[in-house]
């Protein structure tokens, strides 16, 4: 039965990864392998105790799918007030190498706030107004993908993954941003130095206008309303931390505060301003565009994982790697290199099992690296979140910019990959050098 449940996870994996050709959306897969793998394990689990246990994990995960599903609303109700596009509209630049430099500040610091796929839609979608040959739009998306993963990586609210380990209190919010900022930046400065070599210094042409992209009517109409939305979702993002450092309640609970308050504040400036309702200004007009797919996957997939370390699969993966490899920055790079091959979110939801400390054998000093806010899980932030640039289709970032642009996998992999690769190493020599400064200063 143990070795049915690790070859249904590995085919269902691999349907995962062949979404795009095969043409079929990966929650179906996802969702079918939770419950066949939960069918296998009810087989031998003992039934008396297995409705608490997938009680337990159902608990678990949706704790993550409120927390997303909250902050999907809340992007796309600034989205629909054209709040992004009041950032956008302010990047001015000399020429074509310093607007490469401008965007990847902006997508770095972005992503941090919002997450890295809606960064990068926006950023992909701003220089196709800009850039006008789609070679070069090429080389400029490829390193916003890069600057978007490596933005998310050092923001507790930057990437999926961040968010799973910060909300299962494997990291913390300010010794994440005060380990990883460094890194994270240096993980992007390297590539982007390196491929603004290949960018002459040529004039920026002037934006051309889009009216058919984003709400723009809403946006020209009530352009005050506009910029309120924008400050008012970005910091009711920023407020999420900030309310579970206060009150030691799980971040979806916050999530939900700001959403609850920007619902209000919604309908009264609708109210106010008599904003016609066939805009669909309305937070659950919103509601209705979130990408309900992402959230069914997410809970297929975090599900299924949760079935292996049930089963006790994960355990011994990890007991594995723990006697076998025995060093977290090789552990950690490894998964970070697995995740440009599968998706990062299913890795780090595994190792978040397999690497619980409640089930880990070993000398105190080596079990002082997974311990909250320990190196392994601060290098884990790090190599999921910024290796998956490694490839065009290791990140919702990358698949979205492929979709945009139709980036060709074989040119990012010629293009973009040995730079991404470089930042890579750069970031993890950074977590390195960090890891000592404590014992020499």
């Amino acid at each position: 039965m143990i070795a049915s449940m690790i070859i249904i996870f590995v085919v269902g994996y691999l349907m995962i990864a062949l979404e795009h050709p095969l043409k079929v959306n990966k929650a179906t897969f996802a969702l079918m392998m939770c419950g066949i793998l939960w069918c296998i394990y009810s087989i031998i689990a003992h039934p008396a105790g297995l409705a608490e246990q997938l009680k337990m994990e159902l608990g678990d995960t949706a704790e993550i799918l409120f927390f997303l599903i909250g902050a999907m609303t809340i992007v796309e109700h600034i989205d629909r007030y054209g709040g992004f596009s009041f950032i956008t509209e302010r990047i001015h630049a000399r020429n074509k190498r310093h607007l490469l430099w401008i965007l990847s500040f902006v997508t770095f610091f972005m992503s941090a706030v919002l997450d890295n796929m809606t960064t990068t839609i926006i950023m992909v979608m701003m220089i196709r107004r800009i850039l006008p040959e789609q070679r070069e739009r090429w080389l400029f998306a490829g390193v916003i993908v890069l600057a978007a993963n490596a933005g998310g990586a050092w923001s507790p609210i930057g990437d999926v993954t961040t968010i799973m380990l910060w909300m299962t209190d494997k990291v913390t919010t300010m010794d994440l941003i005060v380990n990883l900022l460094v890194p994270s930046l240096v993980s992007m400065i390297v590539p982007t130095a390196i491929a603004s070599r290949w960018i002459k210094k040529e004039p920026v042409d002037k934006p051309r206008q889009n009216p058919d992209h984003g709400p723009q009517q809403i946006a020209s109409e009530y352009p005050g309303v506009s910029k309120a939305i924008l400050i008012l979702g970005v910091g009711g993002l920023l407020f999420v931390p900030v309310f579970k450092s206060a009150t030691h309640l799980p971040p979806y609970m916050g999530m939900m505060v700001s959403l609850g308050i920007i619902w209000l504040v919604t309908e009264v400036i609708i109210a106010q301003k008599h904003i016609d309702p066939k805009l669909g200004g309305r937070v659950h007009h919103a509601m209705r565009n979130i990408d309900m797919s992402t959230i069914l996957f997410f809970l297929g997939i975090l599900m299924s994982v949760s079935a292996l370390k049930e089963a006790g699969i994960l355990g011994a993966v990890a007991q594995g790697m723990n006697d076998g490899i025995h060093e977290p920055y090789t552990i950690a790079s490894l998964i970070g290199v697995l995740s440009s091959i599968v998706d990062n979110v299913p890795l780090v939801a595994a190792c978040i099992k397999m690497f619980d400390l409640g089930t880990m054998t070993g000398d105190p000093a080596y079990l002082a690296y997974f311990v909250e806010d320990g190196l392994f899980w601060h290098l884990l932030t790090f190599t999921a979140g910024v290796g998956g640039s490694l490839l065009i289709i290791g990140s919702a970032a990358g698949v979205v910019a492929m979709g945009i642009e139709k980036i060709p996998f074989i040119w990012y992999l010629k293009k973009i990959t040995l730079i991404a690769l470089a930042g890579y190493i750069a970031g993890i020599a950074v977590i390195w050098v960090e890891s000592f400064l404590p014992f020499i200063f």
